[in-house]
């Protein structure tokens, strides 16, 4: 295999758990990419399936396309963030492009992203366009584009880290995290994932690293392809008023956003955690048009401190100063 000197070694790491049914893929996708110097990471967390042995098959079979390969498997389960972290820890390269092994990469995937670091010297983690499918990636099973326009509000060139810190308090803004494309010294000058939480690795990453100065790039491209299968969790939540991660992540909340937060807008937040747990214990967290309504008017009209909010915005006129407030 030739590969051109002048590119930079990236590593691939392909993240799995029980992937077996979708991991082969994965794998072709990224022996498919049309930058040659990589190496190749598969890191299974516990499968009880036989994704080691399909992945080590396949790898045996395909180990000359790439500059290594390697394949990472533990004793017992660890959570994502303590998979991500071996995965970065085992990474020869200075590039890393994580994919989860039910979904793809398109050709030009690693290409896209470092041309872009090339043309922007000072990026290093960088964001672009999911394609969503459901169950398979056929054209007919396409539903969206994530996201459908450049996405102003959190990723303007205007913004500093520091800005992008504050609306990431606001709300995790970032629905387009399959193509998060980064720097390993950048990752491991933060210290890595958490790995005492297992419940959300990247929401505390995006606010660990902004906090620290680190500014968030983009470009408006499709570069992963994001499966939406019947057997995922989120699908479920796809029913229902609001879901179930956000009533078991209020302890990280807590910790990591409420304290960084305006007073009216944390105690905003808490009200509407409270709304969603009283929701979920009288069994009403369903999608239903009565339920929608009953739920819109408790976390909003019935919030009082909405009503502080509103006011700080228009009679201080915090709307055009501060990120917080703003429209």
């Amino acid at each position: 295999m030739f590969i051109q000197h002048s590119q930079q070694l990236v590593s691939i790491i392909v993240a799995t758990f029980n992937s077996a049914p979708y991991v082969i893929e994965t794998l072709e996708s990224a022996k498919a990419q049309t930058w040659q110097n990589i190496e190749l990471i598969v890191s299974d967390d516990c499968s009880a399936d036989n994704t080691v042995a399909v992945c080590r098959d396949w790898m045996d079979k395909n180990e000359n396309r790439f500059v290594r390969t390697e394949l990472i498997t533990v004793p017992k389960n660890t959570g994502v963030s303590a998979n991500c972290n071996r995965c970065i820890a085992a990474s020869n390269a200075g590039w890393i492009k994580m994919i989860a092994g039910d979904d793809i990469l398109f050709p030009s995937c690693i290409d896209d992203n470092m041309q872009f670091v090339q043309n922007n010297p000072d990026a290093a983690i960088i964001f672009s366009q999911v394609k969503l499918y459901k169950n398979n990636f056929f054209p007919e099973n396409f539903i969206a584009q994530d996201p459908l326009i450049y996405p102003m509000n959190i990723m303007n060139p205007a913004y500093t880290s520091a800005d992008q810190y504050k609306l990431l308090l606001l709300s995790d803004r970032i629905t387009f995290t399959p193509s998060f494309f980064f720097k390993k010294q950048t990752i491991v000058d933060a210290g890595g994932y958490d790995e005492d939480n297992k419940l959300a690795e990247d929401y505390p990453m995006w606010l660990k690293l902004t906090r620290q100065g680190t500014r968030f790039h983009y470009f408006h491209k499709p570069t992963v392809g994001y499966r939406r299968h019947e057997k995922a969790a989120n699908n479920i939540a796809e029913k229902l008023l609001f879901k179930p991660l956000f009533l078991k992540t209020e302890q990280l909340r807590k910790k990591i956003v409420y304290p960084y937060l305006p007073w009216d807008i944390a105690c905003a937040k808490k009200f509407e955690y409270n709304v969603s747990l009283l929701f979920y214990k009288m069994g009403m967290n369903k999608s239903s048009r009565i339920y929608r309504g009953l739920y819109k008017t408790s976390v909003v009209l019935l919030n009082p401190f909405k009503y502080f909010i509103y006011l700080k915005k228009h009679l201080l006129n915090l709307k055009k100063t501060d990120l917080f407030y703003k429209d």
